[in-house]
């Protein structure tokens, strides 16, 4: 009986999606690590330059990653500087909602 030809083109093709996904899954990780770490709170070219500076620095002398490595673990175990993730639909006082209104009034303000 002869062997059933492989579609290769399929095969291809799946795992340009797998790999399609794995790309956006880790964008949208990074983005909420540095929603998490209030590092969205500062200007886009700050950000950039600080993450610049931190690749440099751990390339040049590796001992600081390990506190770093430590501190951010901390972050995760806490569940982050703004406290752990909020359910669906309850955005955070003073954040917009889903829809665009307006922010919700800050409780702590009164």
């Amino acid at each position: 009986m002869a062997r059933k030809p492989r579609d290769y083109d399929t095969e291809l093709q799946a795992l340009m999606d797998k790999a399609k996904k794995v790309k956006t899954q880790k964008t949208t990780q990074l983005g909420e690590l540095v929603q998490i770490t209030g590092a969205d709170t500062l200007p886009m070219e700050a950000l950039a330059g600080a993450l610049l500076a931190v690749v440099k620095q751990s390339k040049d002398q590796p001992s600081p990653i390990a506190r770093w490595t430590e501190a951010g673990k901390s972050v995760f175990q806490q569940g982050g500087r703004r406290g752990k993730k909020q359910a669906a639909g309850d955005a955070a006082p003073g954040t917009p909602d889903v829809s665009g209104s307006a922010p919700a009034p800050d409780r702590a303000a009164k």
